[in-house]
């Protein structure tokens, strides 16, 4: 079965032409949509009651105020049925008619599949911020897409019960599962014009979306090896340190006065900054060393036995119970 799960904010009048083109395209799937209302204040509420009612296959997960986009996400993964789980965005810009191309391409060689607007129909305000967000985001990642930020993917059900989601790390999703060893693709899809409302984006998102980057780049690179970030960045504290103290100390040998000089204040700065650094890494190692020892590896792997194997494995037991 199929999930469509899809964050709603104030997006009364797109909601039931979206549930009709959702039937239509996967008329020939079994499916089931979860509305995942984040503290609308228009009529959005009383409108998915509506849906609800009139198809069983609609659920509805409502919070009693706005808590953001990941954690309509994260809840709407909780509670969807399907093996098969698709999102898109409330505001009718993606088109559900998309799904069962972006299905296919799952089941034949993917774990997640991002729809990449390659026509994008949104102002410039939001077209080029998203190309710097997304080349950025490729660039200290590593994973090579062009639409991070893509609200409309499909997942198998084992990649959303990996990633845990909080904050604003939905963006990074894709980023995320590739670091799990997950087979992240991209298909081109179809995207229109926002019909109804206005949108959500505004420039704080830019801030937000900075630090979740350093976040996820920290998770992805150094989340097991912290001292290989902590230990760089000590050691050339503490070499330019030395380096500086070792010119001073060759200067006060030479009989010149170095005691006012703000030179000798840099060194001394400087190598306390990177012994400091180093001694935070160190931390830092024990404590990741600490939790993969108590939840294991983070990392997700298939584990294929071969068929002769598993035969000379049943042979004795089907020998022990033909009995005399």
């Amino acid at each position: 079965m199929i999930s469509v799960v899809i964050p709603v904010f104030n997006e009364r009048e797109s909601l039931e032409p979206l549930f009709r083109e959702i039937l239509s395209a996967l008329a020939s799937r079994p499916f089931e949509i979860l509305f995942v209302d984040d503290g609308s204040t228009d009529a959005s509420a009383e409108t998915l009651d509506q849906l609800r009612y009139l198809d069983g296959r609609v659920r509805v997960l409502r919070f009693a105020r706005n808590f953001g986009k990941s954690a309509a996400l994260a809840v709407g993964f909780r509670e969807a049925r399907g093996q098969t789980i698709v999102t898109l965005d409330g505001d009718l810009q993606d088109d559900p008619a998309e799904i069962p191309a972006m299905v296919a391409l799952l089941e034949e060689q993917a774990d997640l599949v991002v729809g990449w607007k390659q026509h994008r129909r949104d102002p410039w305000t939001k077209r080029y911020p998203s190309l710097l967000f997304n080349a950025a985001t490729s660039l200290f990642t590593g994973v090579r897409l062009h639409d991070f930020n893509s609200g409309f993917k499909a997942y198998r059900r084992r990649v959303v019960e990996s990633i845990p989601l909080y904050g604003e790390q939905h963006r990074f999703i894709p980023a995320l599962a590739h670091w799990k060893g997950f087979r992240v693709l991209e298909i081109a899809v179809n995207h229109r014009p926002r019909s109804f409302g206005r949108s959500k984006f505004g420039a704080t998102r830019f801030l937000a979306g900075l630090f979740d980057l350093f976040t996820i780049v920290f998770l992805t690179r150094f989340r097991a090896k912290p001292l290989h970030l902590f230990g760089s960045m000590g050691f050339v504290f503490l070499l330019v340190g030395l380096a500086v103290n070792a010119y001073m100390a060759f200067l006060w040998f030479d009989g010149q006065p170095i005691g006012t000089r703000p030179l000798l204040q840099l060194g001394v700065l400087l190598t306390v900054m990177g012994v400091q650094f180093l001694s935070l890494g160190l931390l830092a190692e024990q404590t990741a060393r600490l939790q993969i020892e108590a939840q294991g590896p983070p990392y997700v792997y298939d584990l294929l036995e071969s068929p002769l194997g598993l035969l000379r494995e049943e042979q004795p037991a089907r020998q022990e119970s033909a009995g005399p």
